[in-house]
């Protein structure tokens, strides 16, 4: 038994910083290793403006680029997204597995919970971001790579502080709400907006002032892997951290804490509504057999819906007015960007409608955004069950294994499909409002293929979580292997003896055919509704065969 909190937080941490630390220290490698083959000049002649906006200076090496956009960029977004992911369920997840009781049925405080959990996310935080300093220098030693001119420990020390202050905007939310959810989706799309907010702000002279307002400025926005410290940035970021760390602390001990999840699902209030009582009523069965998906779909509400208005609003309608406010002489220095560098973002000419929602919104937003939510329901919808304990009491009447495995996947499917549509919804609003005349086709068809790989990724997700019992396994190895692929995926781009391995990788069939130009290619989508489909069908006969755990 752990003696406390922190050593308890840690155990159940570990394993997720240690896949997501593994995985960057691969993508640097890989990273380093592609970039020494290809020829970086490409990169001193772009245009000044998308310079500024991708953050690499011109005289730009294989370690600088290697540091900046893998490190400096993928590793910060991922270690930001651990530390939120473990504020969030500080205490809300704590409320809701029921074992919040536990812990304070000690002779401990609230503070003390949150405080250890606290720590345990500032230690793992630091070994992570040391473990990623040290990698750094050892793969650029073993592959001959010079990063002499690089502030690597100044970056580093920007990333760390950056990771605390949404990590613990993430606990100060979850201490307040007791809702895990909310916490993971105000401090998500804080981040989000932050990011894209301080890339693409600048490109409006009126607008370029607003940046300060962003957090994600004060972290990348001097530029520390080539200027150094700027202690002033960092001041910011910490006097954010630790306001919310005192919010959080106050939250907590201030509100009722539940000793179990106990909201209202989205099928309460329906069964509430007389208008809906009847035939949610006959949708959700008897008292003792509720629908499984109906179930799934209301403990995934929250998640959609952040999601959802994330993509209609932000990556949706505003982009297409944003884009008609970028000045003319901006966009047609774009003309010249090489097809080979432009892969990594996801391909398309910036200086056309459809190059510009392909490289800020499908590129990489539109893919996430469908993962987030598939990923969540495939990883919890089996696991999920067995470490609330749960899954117990849902055999224990007349139901299959293999119908609730399939009662999950139409939640996850039907989400899924709720995400594409917004995500349609708002780029076709956007270009209507800004008169951009993209076709509606062709954004439906890039949806559909942006949805069904989302889909591609939750059916991993799913079989993991049906064949090990364990929800951060099959959170953080799915997450893995999508991040891994998108990069070989771009990377292949950039080099000619690697262009046949993307036809191997699903990535390759979301955007490969430029479907906001082209269409849909239907083997495309028919390959990865497949994919999908398979990965469902061996996630039944894994979970029918495999012996279920009782406890968490």
């Amino acid at each position: 038994m752990l003696t406390n909190v922190f050593t308890k937080t840690l155990r159940d941490r570990w394993l997720g910083w240690t896949i997501a630390v593994v995985c960057l220290m691969l993508l640097i490698l890989y990273g380093m290793a592609v970039y020494r083959q290809i020829d970086l000049s490409i990169l001193t002649s772009m245009p000044e403006a998308y310079v500024a906006l991708i953050g690499i200076r011109e005289d730009v090496d294989a370690g600088g680029l290697a540091v900046q956009a893998i490190h400096g960029l993928y590793g910060a977004i991922t270690l930001a997204a651990m530390a939120l992911a473990l504020g969030a369920s500080s205490i809300a997840g704590e409320e809701r597995d029921g074992t919040m009781g536990i812990l304070l049925g000690n002779p401990k405080g609230r503070t003390y919970v949150l405080v250890s959990k606290a720590g345990a996310m500032v230690l793992l935080a630091a070994l992570s971001v040391l473990i990623l300093w040290g990698a750094v220098y050892g793969i650029a030693a073993m592959l001959g790579v010079e990063i002499g001119g690089l502030d690597v420990e100044a970056l580093s020390l920007h990333m760390f502080v950056n990771v605390l202050f949404y990590g613990l905007l993430a606990m100060a939310v979850s201490a307040w709400t007791g809702n895990r959810g909310a916490a993971a989706g105000v401090t998500t799309a804080v981040l989000v907006l932050s990011f894209f907010a301080v890339g693409l702000l600048p490109l409006i002279e009126d607008l370029k002032e607003l940046v300060k307002a962003f957090p994600w400025y004060y972290f990348d926005g001097s530029e520390p892997v080539y200027n150094g410290i700027n202690w002033g940035h960092l001041g910011v970021l910490l006097a954010g951290a630790a306001i919310f760390g005192a919010i959080a602390v106050i939250g907590v001990n201030r509100r009722d804490l539940k000793g179990q999840s106990v909201g209202v699902t989205l099928i309460d209030r329906l069964r509430g509504n007389p208008l809906t009582r009847k035939v949610i009523g006959q949708l959700a069965g008897s008292a003792r057999v509720s629908s499984i998906w109906l179930k799934a779909a209301s403990e995934y509400q929250g998640l959609l819906l952040v999601t959802a208005a994330v993509m209609f609003l932000m990556m949706g309608v505003m982009m297409g007015p944003f884009y008609k406010a970028i000045p003319e002489e901006t966009l047609t220095a774009f003309e010249s960007l090489p097809e080979a560098l432009i892969a990594l973002a996801g391909g398309g000419d910036i200086s056309t409608p459809e190059g510009w929602y392909q490289i800020e919104t499908f590129g990489l937003m539109a893919p996430v955004s469908v993962m987030v939510v598939t990923i969540a329901i495939g990883a919890g919808a089996l696991a999920g069950e067995e470490s609330r304990r749960t899954i117990g009491l849902l055999l224990a009447n007349p139901v299959r294994r293999s119908r609730i495995v399939l009662e999950k996947s139409w939640t996850m499917t039907l989400y899924a499909f709720a995400v594409g549509f917004a995500t349609f919804a708002g780029v076709a609003l956007g270009s209507l409002l800004a008169d951009l005349g993209m076709d509606i086709g062709n954004i439906a068809a890039t949806c559909l293929l942006q949805t069904l790989l989302g889909l591609a990724f939750g059916a991993l997700a799913l079989i993991l979580s049906a064949g090990t019992g364990r929800t951060r396994i099959a959170v953080f190895v799915t997450i893995g292997a999508a991040l891994v692929l998108h990069l070989v995926n771009g990377f292949a781009a950039l080099n000619e003896s690697m262009a046949d391995m993307v036809q191997w990788l699903p990535f390759y069939y979301y955007l490969g055919n430029d479907p906001l130009n082209n269409g849909l290619d239907w083997s495309h989508a028919a390959l990865l509704a497949g994919l999908a489909v398979v990965l469902i069908a061996l996630s039944v006969l894994l979970f029918e065969r495999r012996d279920l755990r009782q406890t968490g």
